[in-house]
């Protein structure tokens, strides 16, 4: 599954969103049924994506409950309700084409530094992983709002992730894959900062250091491989 090209709602698709899901918490990146997980597809003339349904264990999970959702005006389709942040997720497709695939946790030491409304600065050049000099921190709303989706999507400006102020991480990817690898990237990068801190506030990389570090990601690693890595 990859941005740009057409993929059916499957039963395929949605078990390596279950697959993704269960991941995160074995990354140690999620716990119990928090964050959630969504795969853009196409169902019949529909463009849209299927979502972890909300207040669902991910070791419970069927593909039958997962949730389509349309994009073009949100209607869910399925038995169960789709997770309570199923509008950030609709919003971020629609307006990033190139993106497949959307990983939200609540991974600990991000959500550490969210709960100070803080984000990861230009400390370590692998912060580039996420698009930009930086990771920013999206200011507070209420989980599962409009306001909330809204403060991501600019968070998110010209990046493929951002902390939640007082909530957690969003990573988003060209498919499921790149989307949790870069969520475990952003949770390894703010542990490290995390410790940097605990010596005094790390100096930062200056700008014309992250944009050749930006440039070398650009064309990173094997012809299919889509993550830079250290």
């Amino acid at each position: 599954m990859t941005a740009g090209v057409q993929v059916d709602d499957s039963r395929a698709l949605r078990a390596q969103v279950i697959h993704t899901a269960s991941a995160m918490n074995s990354a140690g990146i999620n716990a119990n049924k928090a964050g959630n997980v969504s795969a853009r597809c196409q169902r019949g003339a529909h463009a849209g994506f299927v979502i972890t349904p909300t207040g669902v264990p991910y070791d419970r999970l069927t593909a039958d409950d997962l949730v389509f959702v349309r994009i073009a005006d949100g209607a869910p389709t399925g038995a169960l309700a789709p997770s309570s942040e199923w509008r950030f997720h609709r919003d971020i497709l629609q307006a990033r084409p190139e993106f497949g695939a959307i990983v939200h946790t609540h991974s600990p030491a991000a959500t550490a530094l969210a709960c100070h409304g803080r984000g990861l600065p230009a400390f370590h050049y692998m912060v580039a992983a996420a698009g930009g000099p930086d990771i920013r921190c999206a200011p507070y709303a209420t989980f599962g709002t409009q306001a909330l989706s809204d403060h991501a999507l600019a968070a998110l400006a010209d990046r493929r992730a951002c902390l939640l102020a007082h909530h957690g991480v969003i990573a988003c990817g060209a498919d499921l894959d790149a989307a949790l690898t870069l969520a475990i990237e952003v949770e390894h990068l703010a542990r490290v900062y995390l410790q940097a801190l605990a010596l005094g506030e790390p100096r930062r990389l200056p700008d014309d250091e992250m944009a050749r570090v930006l440039e070398k990601f650009a064309h990173y690693g094997q012809p299919q491989r889509r993550a830079p890595g250290g």
